[in-house]
């Protein structure tokens, strides 16, 4: 399996993928069935949970790339084609040496599987703004059908993505500005500010689950 840089920063880490024979086969067939051109596939870390990493994998139809994503060509085991995976550049350090299979779960239904080395989180300042989300924060935002998740910490800026009753809130000005970016900066002090990267208009509402330690 080789990966190849396509459009990265130049001290931003080009994550090595590899994508089994299997899993390309599933893929390959979704691709054929989709109704429009797809330029490639979409490989992002939706969260943390149980302990994991939780990923997400999507088509990238033809001219609905994003300028501020990265992407690597795939070389598929078993396979003489290639496949172009865009991904957010905060991602690479956690996709770096991920495998993407295709296998049969317990219960007997089969599935992409994603298998992942990394840790949770490579910077302390993360881990430590996670517990206060889950700790603190995600049980306020759950009485009135919100959540707020944790992408990534870089240098002193924080990026965070709101979900469920959250999404589109007239109030969430308020709520980042006067209580995530207060309590954030009252645990890591050297924190700056925070950003929220959310799509306010995808209408999409996940719900918040405590993590299970």
């Amino acid at each position: 399996m080789t990966t190849t840089n396509d459009h990265n920063d130049e001290n931003e880490v080009t994550p090595e993928l590899n994508i089994s024979a299997a899993a390309a086969e599933q893929i390959a067939g979704v691709i054929q069935n989709h109704q429009n051109p797809v330029a490639g596939l979409k490989m992002q870390i939706q969260g943390r949970s149980d302990g994991k990493l939780q990923h997400l994998l999507s088509l990238v139809e033809q001219g609905a790339e994003l300028d501020d994503d990265s992407s690597v060509e795939v070389t598929i085991e078993n396979f003489d084609d290639t496949i172009e995976v865009f991904y957010p550049k905060r991602d690479a350090f956690y996709l770096n040496g991920l495998v993407v299979d295709w296998e049969t779960a317990e219960d007997g239904t089969p599935s992409i599987i994603f298998k992942n080395p990394n840790p949770l989180w490579r910077d302390s300042r993360e881990s430590t703004i996670y517990e206060l989300f889950e700790e603190h924060l995600n049980p306020q935002l759950a009485q009135h059908g919100g959540m707020i998740s944790l992408l990534s910490v870089e240098d002193t800026t924080v990026y965070v993505e709101f979900g469920g009753g959250c999404v589109g809130c007239g109030m969430l000005d308020v709520t980042l500005k006067q209580g995530v970016e207060t309590a954030v900066k009252e645990f890591v002090p050297e924190i700056e500010k925070v950003v929220d990267v959310t799509d306010h208009q995808s209408g999409d509402n996940p719900y918040y689950k405590p993590s299970k330690k």
